[in-house]
């Protein structure tokens, strides 16, 4: 490299995302309306949120699932407001036209619906979210109606609950019996009376998911529900690929990153350990002198 070369020394993080219209809740709300599959996916950090963002997704979903894809726990308890808030402000950073959604970890919300709103309000102002996200039906309905009249927005979330994942003996799939469909079905109703713009179904049979979404007027997001919801979200990892364990029944893997990223990986060790690299091209030089 000489002292003519422009190029930056370690490159740069600032690549600006194409700059289009804003996805709002009343632009989701539209969609929902004609009847235009929803598309949400997670993001934790700035380069997947702009890789996402590039892609048209519609919801960039901040998720306490984190927990287990990020931080290698085996389930979301442990994360905190403050994790969220961390990884919220990342997601902003990279993204500049989707929606992005926060979820409110365990125990954020259940001590008292003042506790609620203010972990509510530091995720949207310390976190730039658009809104959060909380689990829960009729018992977290009142909560919830204090959120929004708040001025927060809220999305929420019935079904297999992954914070309850103790009470429901494992990620397991919910409403199988007629009884338990029927709670689910008046836990959505009861999320969408306290005021909540959309709502996650999470892992429950696809009869259910499109009997729900036929008796709510707000955008269903399905993930192990089925087609018949009006949109669909997946975790990020999982469609691309990036775990090596067996996935989901509900996931397909559009990609095979965790593969195809160890042997990149391996080739590298293979070209450094046999000095292939760096080659001429990616060493500096120094500036010619006059002679």
């Amino acid at each position: 490299m000489t002292s003519s070369d422009s190029s930056p020394t370690y490159g740069t993080a600032a690549t600006e995302v194409a700059s289009t219209r804003p996805v709002t809740i009343p632009s989701l709300h539209a969609l929902y309306r004609a009847n235009t599959p929803i598309v949400m996916v997670t993001a934790y950090d700035a380069t997947f949120a702009r890789m996402l963002d590039d892609a048209g997704v519609d919801i960039l979903l901040v998720g306490d699932s984190l927990g287990m894809v990020v931080q290698g726990r085996d389930d979301t308890l442990e994360v905190t407001v403050d994790d969220m808030i961390y990884h919220a402000r990342c997601v902003a950073r990279g993204a500049r036209r989707a929606h992005r959604v926060v979820d409110m970890p365990f125990l954020s919300y259940q001590v008292s619906p003042e506790e609620a709103v203010r972990n509510a309000g530091r995720l949207l102002a310390e976190g730039r979210a658009h809104g959060v996200k909380l689990e829960g039906g009729r018992a977290v309905a009142a909560t919830i109606r204090r959120i929004v009249d708040a001025g927060i927005p809220v999305m929420g979330h019935v079904g297999l609950t992954p914070q309850s994942v103790h009470a429901m003996g494992g990620f397991r799939v919910q409403g199988k019996r007629p009884e338990d469909a029927e709670r689910i079905l008046d836990d959505a109703r009861a999320v969408e009376a306290a005021g909540a713009y959309a709502l996650v179904l999470e892992g429950i049979p696809g009869p259910l998911a499109e009997r729900i979404t036929e008796a709510v007027s707000i955008p269903t997001i399905g993930i192990g529900a089925g087609v018949g919801c009006s949109g669909q979200v997946l975790v990020c990892y999982d469609l691309l690929g990036m775990f090596k364990a067996l996935q989901p029944k509900f996931v397909r893997r559009y990609d095979t990153w965790y593969e195809r990223g160890v042997e990149a990986v391996r080739a590298f060790c293979d070209d450094v350990r046999a000095r292939r690299f760096p080659g001429p091209e990616h060493t500096f030089g120094l500036p010619k002198t006059g002679g």
